[in-house]
């Protein structure tokens, strides 16, 4: 078993990477390589690798969330925070708000449950940051759509956790399952984003002295790692959001030392291999048969949660004067959904079990949708805002 694992590891590294060559002369994002190659090599399709060998890469995954979390809070460094305003906020709170409303109203229109139709507009909110991240490294975006994308796909899993709070309440004042007392609904979801932002800041302190107390490039590279790692194990341990955490010290390092960018460039370096896994595996977690059972309620939900997502950071975007390429294309690069969604609809089994299976399976499906759709949602809108020099332009100029 022990061999069968690293057999695996090299079988997963080798068929990402070939998976990046295929999709290259497709001009579509090495994300959506790695997680087409993942399915076809799943247990689902090819079975090449067994659910228990899938299973048994669960804790990489998580390892690489650390990371892809840990990236995305360097954005919140307080120059830039300063020069972007209220922007990416209230896009973030307008785009996640309306993905909700959109969804409870299309369900509940459509003569669905009530009570169903706000656990499931409930997950609408939360967006996936992985497979942005990837892309926009890929293709090393640059412009005022990336500028506020990012601090926008790290503020949307608070946010996310908040709706998620409020619908739940809701739900069990209506009756639904649940022991709970209304107000410990409500306040829940609050403490635990108030929890995790306190154990990465605490993090993020202790990364900064040591960081001063060793010079060394691999030393600083090490202690990186393991911080990481010690907050995504913390955060687990006490049931907090690990990508929170992650960027909650993140940000507080980069506007705590001076070393910050050094680090991160390092960080970047060293997560390539680890993010491959991710996606990888990932899409060989994806049960891609379940897709023909979600019928029209499935969807309802990926087609209505991607228009409230649209239409709710257009809104923002507006509402916050920002550039017109913003307004224009923002919101088609909020369009992954992955962990969090997943993990809000296994919750809900225990607050509605009567509809929680049907819950679960729509999210399951809809996540397969995203994450393949998504990357390339993204690349293409990135490309028609100018933040990714097109290929052709490329091919004119080496230089770029």
């Amino acid at each position: 078993m022990e061999n069968s694992l690293f057999i695996h590891l090299g079988i997963a590294l080798i068929l990402a990477l070939l998976s990046s060559k295929v999709v290259k002369k497709m001009h579509l994002p090495n994300v959506t390589g790695y997680l087409l190659m993942g399915i076809l090599a799943g247990p689902f399709v090819l079975g090449i690798l067994s659910e228990e060998s899938v299973a048994s890469f669960h804790s990489v995954s998580e390892f690489a969330l650390g990371f892809i979390a840990f990236s995305i809070g360097a954005e919140f460094k307080l120059s830039y925070l300063k020069k972007a305003g209220k922007a990416p906020i209230i896009i973030a709170i307008l785009e996640a708000l309306l993905a909700v409303i959109f969804v409870d109203v299309a369900l509940i229109a459509t003569g669905h449950n009530l009570q169903f139709s706000l656990m499931l507009g409930a997950i609408a909110a939360a967006t996936a940051p992985a497979a942005t991240l990837m892309v926009v490294r890929q293709y090393k975006a640059k412009g005022p759509v990336t500028e506020t994308l990012m601090p926008v796909v790290a503020i949307d899993d608070a946010i996310a956790l908040m709706l998620f709070g409020i619908s739940l309440a809701v739900v069990k004042a209506l009756g639904a399952t649940g022991t709970s007392p209304l107000w410990l609904t409500l306040v829940t979801p609050v403490l635990e984003i108030i929890l995790a932002l306190l154990l990465g800041a605490a993090m993020g302190v202790l990364l900064t002295l040591l960081v001063k107390w060793f010079s060394n490039k691999g030393n600083r590279l090490s202690i990186a790692i393991a911080m990481i790692a010690l907050t995504v194990g913390l955060s687990k341990m006490f049931g907090l959001s690990e990508l929170l955490s992650a960027m909650a010290m993140s940000a507080l390092f980069v506007n705590l030392s001076k070393d910050s960018e050094a680090i991160f460039s390092m960080v970047d370096g060293f997560t390539p291999p680890i993010f491959m896994l991710f996606f990888f595996f990932s899409g060989a977690d994806l049960n891609i048969g379940i897709l023909p059972s979600v019928g029209v309620t499935g969807l309802i939900y990926v087609l209505v949660r991607v228009l409230g997502k649209v239409f709710g950071a257009t809104l923002g975007a507006t509402l916050c004067h920002s550039p017109e390429p913003v307004k224009k294309y923002l919101g088609f690069t909020l369009i992954p959904q992955a962990g969090v969604a997943i993990g809000l609809a296994t919750l809900s089994l225990t607050v509605v079990p009567e509809f929680g299976q049907t819950i679960k399976v729509i999210i399951l499906a809809g996540t397969v949708i995203y994450e393949l759709v998504g990357p390339v949602a993204t690349k293409i809108a990135l490309t028609k805002a100018g933040d990714i020099e097109p290929a052709m332009k490329k091919k004119l100029n080496p230089a770029l």
